[in-house]
């Protein structure tokens, strides 16, 4: 059947291996991603954010001192610290699925790989 262009048993068979490495490889990162405590700040340092590894919001610290400065300057401070947490949440969730699928590769013809 490899005549009509169909991949052999073989190829399949290391194919859905591969997937279902990765399918639990997927499954450990997202534990992984859940469990980890990504801080942002803002430049100032009074205002600090906690997200989760997938961008879950976890806590919020401000100083006292950025409390009595009034309600711009805490929504500003609050703000910054929010962008921060939030991109290096990012990069990390992004790194980290990069090394989960940076070695896909099935090649299957027809397929693509």
């Amino acid at each position: 059947m490899a005549g009509f262009g169909l991949p052999n048993f073989g190829q399949l068979t290391e194919a859905f291996r591969k997937a279902q490495q990765i399918q639990q490889d997927a499954q450990k990162l997202q534990q992984d991603l859940d469990a980890l405590e990504v801080e942002g700040s803002s430049d100032c340092g009074r205002a600090r954010i906690w997200l989760s590894g997938n961008q879950q919001p976890l806590k919020v610290s401000l100083s006292p001192e950025l409390i009595a400065e009034g309600a711009e300057a805490t929504e500003t401070a609050t703000l910054a610290a929010l962008k921060a947490a939030y991109e290096t949440s990012a990069a990390t969730m992004r790194e980290r699925m990069e090394a989960l699928t940076g070695g896909l590769n099935f090649n299957l013809p027809g397929l693509g790989g």
